[in-house]
């Protein structure tokens, strides 16, 4: 049996929890006190309660009050007013954003149509303002709908979200889960995101519906979408939640092509190769390295990508004209369902393009290859190919070492080594002709300079 929501909530004191304002921002804190000295109601709110409670840092510190967005405005110079679906607050402090939303209505049936609008059960907008009670069964999860009262320190739970914590469960708010992914199909994603974050069993009755909903997510903008995949795939859990979305066919309706390309059976590589790259990128996360939009999505969406070049071949064109319209046709489609940003789809397509190009290692190619912006993407995105499978090591070990070695061991890796020229023999001038020297047979040729290396051609 799940614990009754109520609008009574349990309010624990401040000596009977671990969250302490020495763990939260100073930032966050300035916010919470000038609200309150202003007349407001202002908590610590989600995310950050949470994480503080299961001893993370919290990556975000977010702040509910009863204040407008218009008077919370009023109280920080620094503040601007973002969003149309959810009007929020941001209170700049440098680089640091403070996160200010007021407490929401209850009703889903409020009539003001300016404030709300719901199509199918879909929440499109949603600024009507209530109470911190309405506020917090409008939340998603239990565990995200956890208060920290600056008045005086106190937890405030109106949906058993600490019950959930201390058992390891994810729960959604209300006795209707089909209704509230309706209401927005990306809580399907974020019960994933959670799931993994937190380490969370998802409560059975909210794990339900998944598969027969993933198409919901056909109904979300794409652009939103996409904040949702870097989520998921950029916070240390990356192969996890790609498995967990699989599983629960939600993945299918993120990346339509790669699904179906990775549902084949002809080869184990493809779904290696997309372990090994996500797997990469968790490690990189965790070692506390950059991690690239563009290469994330390079990996995810290289299998339909590279099965359309082989297409491509098969019917004729050069390599270079079917990668190139491979990688366009593949791009174009994934916009339709996961919107990438052309800063980070135009370097995807070109770690795509580089990949037949470091096939072919004769001549001058593999010199100018070093010098390409996105040489060390490309690179790094063939080691995976061949740590998969997919392509010969030996081409993955040639490069390492092309790199690692001097001009003149290049110019011998790529077949450019120069071949010595025969020496002429001088022939004795005939009778009444000038001697050789005079005439200039022994002087440099007319083009001048050194003959073109065998080999060192394009090839």
């Amino acid at each position: 049996m799940h614990q009754t929501t109520t609008l009574q909530p349990l309010i624990v004191p401040r000596p009977e929890h671990t969250v302490s304002r020495s763990n939260i921002s100073s930032n966050a804190l300035k916010v919470l006190y000038r609200l309150k000295q202003a007349g407001h109601q202002a908590y610590l709110v989600g995310g950050g309660v949470r994480d503080l409670l299961l001893g993370h840092e919290p990556k975000d510190f977010d702040i509910a009050t009863d204040a407008t967005p218009e008077e919370v405005r009023s109280v920080f110079r620094n503040c601007r007013l973002i969003g149309r679906r959810f009007r929020l607050a941001h209170v700049f402090f440098g680089p640091e954003i403070i996160e200010v939303a007021t407490f929401r209505g209850g009703s889903l049936s409020d009539p003001d149509e300016e404030a709300r609008r719901v199509e199918n059960g879909m929440i499109l907008r949603d600024n009507v303002y209530g109470t911190i009670a309405e506020d917090a069964l409008r939340r998603d999860f239990t565990v995200n709908a956890l208060y920290y009262n600056i008045e005086d320190f106190s937890l405030v739970d109106y949906a058993g979200g600490l019950a959930d914590i201390e058992a390891g469960r994810l729960r959604l708010i209300g006795d209707d889960a089909e209704a509230r992914y309706r209401e927005d199909p990306v809580r399907m994603l974020r019960a994933v995101r959670f799931a993994c974050k937190l380490g969370f069993m998802i409560d059975p009755a909210c794990e339900e519906p998944l598969p027969r909903l993933a198409p919901l997510l056909g109904e979300v903008p794409p652009a939103r979408l996409f904040e949702e995949i870097l989520k998921l795939f950029h916070s240390g859990y990356a192969l996890h939640a790609f498995e967990k979305l699989r599983h629960y066919g939600l993945f299918a309706h993120l990346f339509p092509g790669t699904e179906i390309a990775l549902s084949r059976e002809e080869h184990a590589f493809p779904i290696t190769f997309v372990g090994r790259g996500l797997d990469n990128t968790d490690q990189r996360i965790l070692d506390g390295k950059p991690v690239a939009p563009a290469f994330l999505f390079a990996v995810l969406m290289w299998e339909p990508a590279r099965l359309r070049y082989a297409e491509l071949l098969e019917q004729g064109q050069s390599w270079s004209e079917a990668i190139a319209s491979a990688s366009h046709e593949v791009a174009s489609r994934q916009q339709q369902t996961v919107a990438i940003p052309k800063r980070f789809g135009l370097p995807m397509r070109e770690i795509w393009s580089l990949q037949p190009r470091l096939e072919r290692r004769q001549g001058k190619r593999p010199l100018s290859l070093l010098t390409h912006p996105r040489f060390r993407a490309a690179y790094d995105f063939l080691l995976l190919r061949a740590e998969a499978g997919e392509v010969d090591t030996e081409i993955a070990e040639w490069w390492t070492r092309f790199q690692a070695v001097d001009a003149g061991e290049r110019l011998r890796m790529t077949g450019g080594t120069k071949k010595k020229r025969p020496r002429r023999r001088k022939r004795k001038p005939a009778a009444g002709e000038a001697d050789a020297g005079s005439t200039g047979d022994d002087a440099p040729h007319a083009e001048g300079g050194p003959q073109p290396a065998a080999g060192g051609g394009d090839g």
